[in-house]
């Protein structure tokens, strides 16, 4: 830096507006730069309504405001008063930069690491992909590609520091996780219950899956985020609306509908309950560190083409474990994101659980091994310039 007593700025843009999902990653992001790294960080952020569902502290109506020591900006066009440039300048899941913005980042005196923050994919193309830069077509800039992912030629996963010790220690103490149903309002899980956390775009198996679970032997505890995707299920119970507190019961299966929650009680959501169905990137990503089973469902893009990141994940999951679990899980996840065959699927998936709870915990430790995507953008970015 030209100023060593400065602490060093980043700025990273993300877009609402593009997808809801993004903010989840972003706001994660900035908070580990802010809390392990000591950086100064600002958020922007076109939808600051949407983001409160995360950040129930957040004003929407403010311009500026810092939360958990992130200054969360409102990025409106044009940006007003112009901020000046930051060190690294990350532009999340492909948004575009104000102009205005890109201009000032070519007039400084020396040009800051630009980067774009990719989505999380398996492909064995983002290694090779990782850390490429592109020239702009007429500015003095440059800008860098940094992909999430799963092998050493990545950036890795978003994991805060202790993150793992955290979890662990949470599922091992009784008393806490009674405290947390209770601080939740549920009731703690039965002798021999399956609880579960639902989280989906929905999908045409849903009424299949919801009687395979009424019909189980075993009774079911379903966790249900209010919000559009939990009207289908309230209409297989027959009722109209689902709100929060909304609990309904068929067979073996009780369905508890859910305020949304904060990240950080989400984590322990996920930590607490003994299957986790996911969707997106953010709740996969948690999923994975909670080390209990899990069921991916991808955001559906035109000619199937998240059937191939799929089928990549799949392949590195389901490395060195055994190919009855293995076969069990792929044809579950399979039937779910093709909307067909969740009822013959799941039997076998439940009965595969101890295998696929152990498999959980190794995929952690291979994981581990790859870094996370914090530290490793950090040491990227200064390896570039900083």
């Amino acid at each position: 830096m030209t100023d060593p007593q400065r602490r060093p700025r980043w700025d990273l843009f993300c877009s609402v507006v593009d997808n809801y999902g993004d903010i989840g990653v972003c706001w994660r992001l900035a908070r580990q730069l802010v809390a392990e790294f000591g950086l100064e960080v600002r958020l922007w952020v076109d939808d600051l309504h949407s983001f409160q569902r995360l950040l129930r502290s957040l004003d929407p109506t403010r311009d500026e405001q810092i939360r958990r020591g992130v200054c969360v900006r409102r990025w409106g066009e044009p940006l007003e008063p112009e901020p000046s440039v930051a060190d690294v300048v990350i532009e999340a899941f492909a948004c575009t930069l104000p102009a205005s913005y890109i201009a000032a980042m070519a007039a400084r005196k020396s040009a800051p690491v630009w980067i774009n923050l990719e989505y999380l994919s398996a492909e064995a193309w983002v290694g090779e992909c990782h850390g490429l830069a592109s020239p702009h077509p007429q500015l003095p800039l440059r800008k860098h590609f940094f992909f999430p992912g799963f092998g050493a030629d990545t950036g890795g996963l978003l994991r805060e520091r202790g993150l793992l010790e955290r979890r662990r220690a949470f599922q091992a103490d009784s008393a806490g996780l009674a405290a947390f149903w209770h601080r939740l309002e549920l009731p703690q899980p039965a002798p021999g219950e399956l609880r579960l956390s639902l989280f989906s775009y929905g999908s045409a198996e849903l009424p299949a899956l919801l009687h395979c679970w009424s019909a189980s032997p075993r009774p079911v505890f379903c966790l249900l985020p209010e919000g559009r995707y939990a009207e289908p299920v309230a209409h297989w119970f027959g009722q109209e609306g689902a709100e929060p507190g909304a609990h309904w019961q068929r067979g073996n299966l009780q369905v508890r509908v859910m305020p949304f929650l904060e990240q950080d009680n989400y984590d322990r959501l996920l930590w607490a309950c003994d299957l986790n169905l996911v969707r997106g990137e953010d709740s996969f990503v948690r999923a994975q560190w909670a080390g209990r089973p899990l069921v991916w469902q991808l955001y559906r893009q035109q000619e199937n083409a998240h059937r191939i990141k799929l089928q990549a994940f799949l392949d590195r999951y389901t490395a060195g474990l055994a190919s009855g679990p293995a076969r069990a899980l792929y044809d579950f996840w399979q039937a779910w994101d093709r909307e067909t065959g969740v009822a013959a699927a799941w039997p076998a998936f439940i009965a595969h659980y101890d295998a696929l709870m152990r498999h959980a915990e190794d995929w952690i430790e291979r994981q581990k091994k790859v870094g996370d995507l914090a530290t490793n953008l950090v040491r990227f970015c200064r390896g570039s310039r900083l």
